[in-house]
């Protein structure tokens, strides 16, 4: 209907100008959708599909439009169709954008896009000593009269004083009892984003905030600390949570990360009010150290991540991250890690995954499997309607803190 409106040329002829101008703008979207999957690691999962056919879509409707403008014509059917073709670009591009992102769930609406590059440095409260609970912080906190609604985040930065690995700003969120004149010392949960991503797309597109607030409105107050930690150093990056000449990655998150939140968070010390989490790449990460480091971490939160740390094939992981040692890479593997550490005793782990993440799902069972097995209080949240996207983030967060409050006396 556009394209008749905007030539008063035979039917034939422009029939074949649109249809040659779609095929390509297709083909063009197709391809770039491909490498936008691969660069994303969404594959061969229903997200990818979505995404793609968005893609397809708006590279044949914006290449209609763009035939529109450059085909020769003379006269009043020039005017008419160059000033049609011209409102039509921006109008299928903004709309392809919106598409692709209801596809891949990446943004909630248009103030989270703004909202991606918005984070300020937080100035952070004192530790000195505040409000001392007594059993439970649910049975022995009492909220002043005028608490805040809502919490803070920010940005922070933690210095590799140990590792030496180069780490782009963390964020760090406080709830309401955080920021009160006596604060109580509170559980922690370290977040960590996929692969590529950042801190910063983490609280964005998992809505991060929201949740965090939502879940202090419901429990007077009270709501973990959260850290959501840079883990890759580079969006592109891949360190694979594992000392390397990749980068002491490891060492970043199991030392430099906590010994900076105790130095300068209000937070509880003991392992049970201690929890890690991760998206993908992150949620590998999760696992990894939440199973090797159960001195630390007493809960650990597994969003759709994969089955062994990997940058591309397994022969090319082996030699960038582990030094061509196919041993040491097996012993990098969760199911590795559970096993040399089980059994455990307190230690709880869930597991989130869509309904439609055909490449990681499966994976993400076996896991939760095998935690279980080894002794681990497991959890298993699976997203209807999603894949390996954030709308299964959104939906595994919500649950996990649920579980949480329970694990950490805020219930």
């Amino acid at each position: 209907m556009i394209a008749a409106l905007l030539v008063r040329r035979p039917w034939r002829k422009w029939s074949r100008v649109w249809g040659v101008a779609a095929a390509i703008g297709c083909s063009a979207g197709v391809a770039s959708g491909v490498l936008l999957g691969m660069l994303a690691h969404l594959y061969d999962d229903e997200t990818a599909l979505g995404m793609l056919a968005w893609f397809g879509g708006t590279g044949a409707a914006a290449a209609v439009a763009v035939a529109g403008l450059v085909v020769p014509a003379t006269g009043r059917a020039r005017r008419w169709r160059a000033a049609l073709a011209a409102a039509a670009i921006p109008v299928v591009v903004a709309a392809g954008a919106v598409g692709t992102n209801i596809a891949v769930g990446e943004f909630a609406n248009l103030s989270a896009v703004v909202a991606l590059g918005e984070f300020a440095p937080i100035t952070l409260p004192s530790t000195a000593p505040g409000f001392a609970s007594a059993g439970s912080l649910a049975s022995s906190w009492r909220p002043p009269s005028r608490l805040r609604s809502t919490g803070r985040i920010g940005t922070v930065v933690i210095p590799p004083a140990v590792s030496g690995f180069r780490s782009r700003d963390a964020l760090v969120y406080l709830p309401p009892a955080a920021l009160v004149a006596r604060p109580p010392r509170l559980p922690v949960l370290v977040l960590m984003s996929g692969q590529p991503g950042s801190p910063q797309q983490f609280a964005v597109s998992a809505q991060l905030q929201r949740h965090l607030d939502g879940f202090a409105r419901r429990h007077r107050g009270l709501a973990p600390i959260v850290v959501v930690a840079d883990q890759l150093g580079h969006a592109e990056s891949n360190p694979m949570c594992v000392d390397s000449g990749l980068g002491a990655s490891a060492t970043y998150l199991a030392v430099d990360v906590p010994h900076w939140i105790s130095r300068h968070l209000n937070v509880l010390s003991a392992r049970r009010d201690w929890a890690i989490g991760g998206f993908s790449q992150g949620g590998t990460c999760a696992i990894q150290l939440g199973a090797g480091h159960p001195e630390l971490f007493g809960s650990l939160l597994d969003i759709s991540g994969e089955v062994a740390p990997s940058r591309g094939s397994d022969a090319d992981t082996i030699d960038s991250g582990f030094g061509g040692s196919a041993s040491a890479y097996a012993a990098a593997t969760p199911s590795a890690v559970l096993a040399k550490y089980a059994p455990y005793p307190d230690s709880v782990a869930i597991f989130g995954l869509g309904d439609g993440d055909g490449r990681f799902g499966p994976g993400v069972r076996m896991i939760a499997a095998r935690a279980a097995a080894a002794g681990m209080h497991t959890h298993l949240f699976v997203s209807s309607g999603s894949a390996h996207d954030w709308r299964t983030v959104d939906f595994a967060l919500e649950n996990a803190l649920d579980v949480f409050a329970v694990r950490w006396g805020l219930d």
